[in-house]
């Protein structure tokens, strides 16, 4: 865990470990593959890769954590348009894209991309933790088991209410009410994990996850059981931590 004073000192930081995290693995094995998350939460880590000159993209293969069922690709809230407006298109061509399709079948969608991505090992994994605690789109009580790399999850009222209050919808009925989310067991499999987890408003769940005991009620304690995850915090989230 390392706490910064700002959420943009917090994002250089987890940007830059993932820069070193990517050119490892690109040294390592000719190639990285990468996990993006989305959010606010993850604005000034995004700028940071971005502003990187010293990433061979053309070596990299990129997947993405959830996305809404239903969702085009031309709503503000989705996170397809999300990567596609503040990272693929920022940095030079990519190796792969491998993106979730919300109006795709879902059942169909999960299945390709179980098979995709088990087919490329993650190197390193962007994540956040949302004020339910979740990681991706895994809300309390988060099922810890599974196997399958990515799932069709139901969303709970406080995760809706935050997509709310980001901004990223006009009104809670606007909020879908499921997703795919890349599942717990498929995070953990990452060989590097950081997680950049900005503001005061996740101060409860940053206490929760990363002091108490390990619980699908506070689905990102899990992250306490990975061998290489970093959190990066700013003085708003760490502000519940002694």
């Amino acid at each position: 865990m390392k706490t910064f004073n700002t959420r943009l000192e917090l994002g250089q930081h987890a940007g830059a470990a993932g820069i070193e995290a990517i050119n490892a693995a690109i040294a390592a094995r000719g190639e990285a593959n990468i996990i993006l998350a989305t959010g606010q939460s993850q604005f000034e880590t995004l700028e940071t890769l971005v502003a990187t000159g010293n990433i061979d993209w053309s070596k990299v293969r990129m997947f993405h954590l959830d996305e809404y069922i239903g969702m085009p690709i031309s709503h503000k809230a989705s996170f397809r348009k999300y990567l596609t407006e503040r990272f693929i298109t920022q940095v030079a061509t990519l190796k792969e894209v491998v993106l979730i399709n919300g109006e795709a079948d879902p059942a169909a969608e999960c299945e390709r991309l179980h098979h995709k991505i088990k087919a490329h090992p993650i190197d390193v994994a962007f994540v956040g933790i949302g004020e339910n605690g979740h990681l991706a789109f895994n809300d309390p009580p988060a099922d810890f088991e599974v196997k399958d790399a990515y799932l069709i999850v139901n969303l709970d009222e406080q995760c809706r209410r935050q997509q709310l209050g980001e901004g990223w919808f006009g009104s809670l009925a606007e909020v879908p009410l499921q997703a795919i989310s890349m599942s717990i067991q498929q995070i953990l499999s990452a060989r590097k994990i950081i997680c950049a987890v900005p503001d005061e408003r996740k101060a409860l769940a940053v206490k929760n996850c990363l002091t108490q005991p390990v619980s699908n009620l506070n689905p990102a304690s899990i992250l306490q059981q990975h061998d290489d995850c970093t959190c990066y915090l700013d003085a708003g989230s760490a502000s519940l931590l002694k």
